[in-house]
């Protein structure tokens, strides 16, 4: 993202400072150093860049790796990187930007912002330069946090760490307050980057250019697209793009198609999204034909169809109930060599089970990853509850332990159903083990709904305590 080159400098932390940073340290350092050859290695005392002659020393050595970094690369446990940080500071080694920018990436990631700013505070304290790239990590996990306003105090404190901020960074904040909510915030920011010395491009529009569009706002959307072509900054695919998505969504096919007329008369060749959202717009009027003819023009025009496309006409057939059509143009899409994704299946999951046909369900559950595509949470949510509406209570069981073993788990609205019908069938060992998973991964039923299952569940020869015995004991 930032091309310049910039110069590392190298610092030993102060004791008393390194001691503060290491009260984060887990309790393994008490007793065991880091030596282990498979876990964190150490390099021969000669390396390959010794042995070998180079033409030039300085440069050889900028390139020799360090072992912290490929160490710290390996490490999951934020705590533990921590920890080895401070072990090889112990060591003697120098800390410098890549280090620091390393750990200060891992533990962002984490949301242990408490020790990203005492790094962040040493960095500053001891002048040395860093690369942007930090800066914009660091703004975008602030942002996942919901952590805005550090966000944008970090961003006006980058000229601090010995670097400028260029328009990526300012993007980054521009980002954030989009997706916070903070759309006047934005707006302002937007304004002020001539003070700021900043050169907005086409990034920078279109992020605002969405957020008016999301908020519903045309007029002023439209406002900043002029804006945007008076200061000669030239707008790209995605820029017509999300314009003719909102037209389309409104129902102004006719304005999105002139839109995107006007987008291929500027030189700026549509994508298979373009398209897409085209067709997407056809379909909501009623004009599938026309959708699908409007595949053959973008072939024409030397645009790749993609899944995107498909996945269009899929949903409109389904929605319309065509499941002729739609194992028509499914026997096109392999004749194509399209490959499915998750998209298409869960689309065709999710008719049968509403349909009620749970075998095929369950038989594009079982096609999807013999061809290698994984199925995600929902995929099996969709199935499990498929089963339980049609009773096979003891098939969606299957699905179920397929689920947990891929580390997902059904709503517990599922799980309660999934119980009942168990226990109705007088499963009580499968009903016990649905629990038992339950507890495993802390999910709990409020009592609701343990009265529910223990009402439905008692039969005239059966007894409130007796049921509960089974389950509990």
């Amino acid at each position: 993202m930032i091309n310049s080159r910039v110069k590392q400098a190298t610092i030993t932390l102060p004791t008393l400072r390194i001691h503060n940073l290491a009260r984060f340290r887990i309790p393994i350092f008490q007793s065991q150093p880091y030596h282990s050859h498979h876990r964190f290695h150490r390099h021969n005392s000669k390396s390959s860049a010794e042995t070998q002659k180079p033409h030039n020393t300085t440069r050889n050595l900028l390139r020799k790796p360090i072992p912290l970094l490929a160490d710290l690369k390996q490490i999951q446990d934020p705590d533990e990187a921590i920890s080895l940080f401070h072990y090889y500071q112990q060591m003697g080694f120098k800390h410098d930007y890549p280090t620091y920018s390393c750990l200060v990436y891992k533990l962002a990631k984490s949301q242990n912002f408490e020790v990203v700013e005492t790094l962040l505070g040493y960095l500053q304290t001891h002048h040395i330069r860093c690369k942007e790239t930090l800066f914009i990590g660091l703004i975008q996990h602030y942002g996942r946090a919901q952590l805005v306003d550090k966000a944008v105090e970090l961003f006006h404190k980058i000229g601090s760490f010995n670097c400028s901020p260029s328009v990526q960074s300012f993007n980054a904040i521009l980002n954030v307050l989009v997706d916070s909510g903070r759309s006047e915030a934005a707006n302002e920011m937007l304004r002020s980057c001539s003070k700021m010395g900043i050169w907005l491009n086409s990034v920078s529009f279109n992020i605002i250019i969405k957020m008016w569009l999301k908020k519903g706002d045309w007029e002023m959307a439209r406002q900043l697209f002029d804006e945007m072509l008076e200061r000669g900054v030239e707008p790209t695919v995605v820029t017509y793009n999300c314009q003719i998505g909102f037209l389309c969504k409104k129902g102004d096919v006719e304005d999105a198609k002139s839109l995107f007329q006007d987008m291929v008369r500027k030189g700026k060749k549509a994508n298979a999204v373009s398209y897409a959202l085209l067709m997407e717009g056809l379909c909501s009027l009623g004009k599938y034909k026309e959708a699908k003819k409007l595949m053959f023009d973008m072939e024409y025009q030397g645009c790749k169809l993609k899944i995107v496309n498909y996945g269009v006409l899929m949903t409109d057939l389904l929605k319309r109930g065509e499941i002729g059509e739609a194992n028509s143009l499914l026997v096109e899409m392999k004749k194509r060599g399209i490959k499915f994704d998750i998209v298409i299946y869960n689309m065709l999951i999710n008719y049968f089970c509403k349909e009620g046909k749970t075998a095929e369900a369950y038989r594009m559950l079982v096609d999807m990853q013999i061809a290698g595509c994984c199925p995600i949470a929902i995929t099996y949510r969709m199935v499990v509850d498929g089963f339980c509406k049609t009773g096979e209570f003891e098939e969606g069981l299957k699905v179920l332990n397929a689920m947990l073993m891929s580390r997902h788990f059904p709503r517990m609205e599922t799980v309660r159903c999934l119980i009942l019908g168990l226990l109705d069938k007088g499963k009580v060992e499968d009903a016990c083990f649905v629990l038992e998973e339950m507890e495993k991964r802390k999910k709990k039923f409020n009592f609701d709904s343990w009265e529910v299952i223990v009402k439905d569940s008692c039969t005239s020869d059966r007894s409130v305590s007796q049921l509960l015995d089974e389950l509990v004991f």
